[in-house]
């Protein structure tokens, strides 16, 4: 899937056609131009959308701090494969560490704000695509093939 969707990016020139913005005539223009955009550039746009989650966890590193230590501390846990942490002054159980990890990433996870985060994340992504979508022009050449009878 991931090889069929990098072969539909559109190049940055095409992207960024700055002789194919126009303002819409009406509701009806918008539609079609948002309908016909997405599909087209759907590729560039799931780009766009990395680029803007990356910049929102680059603004939070509280967030990106709880993110990497949770994924690092799953995987301590995953490469134990059920065996005790065995420290030498105390041995933890599975279920001790998991329960120690919820303890401990719950409440940083809270301090982190990750809901403001994925809602500006979900507001910047809508307003930049969908904005992006509807002043961009169909090419010339699709018009004549949606003539063609």
């Amino acid at each position: 899937m991931l090889r069929s969707r990098v072969g539909t990016i559109r190049p940055v020139h095409e992207f960024l056609d700055f002789k194919r913005v126009s303002k819409p005539k009406n509701m009806n223009d918008v539609q079609k131009r948002v309908a016909y955009n997405l599909a087209y550039f759907s590729a560039n746009y799931l780009i766009v959308f990395a680029m803007l989650l990356v910049y929102s966890l680059l603004k939070n590193w509280l967030l990106l701090f709880v993110l990497v230590f949770v994924s690092a501390s799953l995987y301590g846990i995953n490469y134990l494969k059920g065996a005790d942490l065995n420290l030498g002054f105390v041995r933890l159980t599975t279920s001790q560490l998991y329960v120690g990890l919820l303890v401990v990433a719950l409440p940083l996870g809270f301090l982190a704000s990750p809901f403001s985060t994925i809602l500006w994340l979900l507001g910047a992504a809508c307003v930049t695509i969908i904005g992006h979508a509807a002043i961009m022009d169909k090419p010339i050449e699709s018009a004549f093939s949606e003539e063609a009878v």
